[in-house]
């Protein structure tokens, strides 16, 4: 080829890379310029609703556009959760997540209809929820030894309740019995609505929940507390000793809840979403409204929040294996 054509060549690429370099920041610097639709995976009402909500309402605050919630319950959370990894890789369209996202690869295995850790690109993790270990105040035990002992003593006579198979409270009860090497009955139901009423009227012994919803039935003496998971003591129950002092470290259990994106968005988009959300949680309302909830703010750099989820899958995916549960 001439020297002065390859030149020539050389040139006119240049201009066409110089010229679309502009449009590119331009349209990057006007994210989001449309309504976002963050996708809740359960009906409306509940913790991973909630905490949607208000990373909506910060979302919008911060960057002058519509941020909705797009309820879609189902299939365990796998149905809203699949649109996310599903939906165009542009911004558009996001999804909250809880633990089931960290269980549901241990639980189902193959049968996922997306892969927890290709499929998405995390944003923040807005928050944890610490769980606290309950019993009926008819069960003659105060620490969390007693708890142990009893159980030791009776293999498979102490009951607990959960939402079902493969939800986080079961999982905790699993990993309790793991830990300190104990047989207790799971008994499983379909929500956990009526799990929390039938605990209250001595139908089973005890139960994992999180904080927020047990607080005032403790507080009123119609549960007792034996021991919480985070690894200091929770504001809300200041003398309920943590599982590590009381001798169990390994039940370090607490529900988490995120923001995720369909794996292929920009980067600069995911960070700049994370940004506002770690602003938000550090010093805005959103902080003050967690906590007044009973929820752990945390407000993650999306690779932060990667690498718990990915803890999280193995974790879970041990504990689902050495338990041999099955789903539903």
């Amino acid at each position: 080829m001439p020297c002065a054509r390859r030149n020539f060549l050389h040139q006119a690429m240049a201009a066409t890379l110089a010229a679309a370099l502009p449009l590119r920041a331009a349209q990057a610097a006007a994210y989001p310029d449309r309504t976002v639709r963050i996708v809740i995976p359960y009906p409306a009402g509940g913790a991973t609703d909630n905490l949607g909500r208000l990373a909506a309402q910060a979302l919008q605050q911060a960057l002058g556009q519509s941020f909705i919630a797009d309820n879609k319950g189902g299939g365990g959370t796998t149905i809203g959760t699949r649109a996310v990894a599903q939906a165009a890789p542009d911004g558009y369209t996001l999804g909250m997540v809880d633990s089931s996202f960290t269980i549901n690869p241990g639980l189902l295995g193959a049968r996922l209809p997306y892969d927890t850790l290709k499929d998405f690109a995390p944003v923040s993790l807005l928050a944890r929820a610490p769980f606290v270990l309950v019993v009926h105040p008819s069960v003659p035990v105060q620490d969390l030894a007693g708890f142990i002992a009893r159980a030791k003593a009776a293999p498979g006579r102490m009951a607990y309740g959960s939402a079902g198979v493969g939800s986080g409270p079961h999982l905790a009860g699993e990993l309790l019995a793991q830990q300190a090497g104990i047989q207790v009955q799971h008994i499983p139901y379909k929500g956990g609505g009526t799990v929390i009423t039938d605990l209250l009227g001595g139908q089973f012994q005890f139960a994992f929940a999180t904080v927020p919803t047990l607080a005032e039935h403790i507080k009123a003496g119609r549960l007792r507390a034996l021991a919480v998971t985070p690894r200091q003591r929770v504001p809300q129950l200041p003398d309920v000793p943590t599982f590590a002092e009381a001798g169990l470290p390994g039940v370090d259990t607490m529900p988490l809840f995120g923001l995720v994106a369909p794996a292929g968005v920009p980067p600069a988009i995911v960070e700049q979403l994370g940004a506002v959300l770690r602003q938000s949680i550090a010093q805005g309302e959103m902080r003050t409204r967690l906590t007044g909830l009973g929820f752990e703010p945390v407000g993650s750099t999306p690779a932060a929040f990667g690498q718990r989820i990915a803890d999280e899958v193995a974790q879970w995916t041990a504990v689902v294996r050495r338990g041999n549960i099955q789903p539903e």
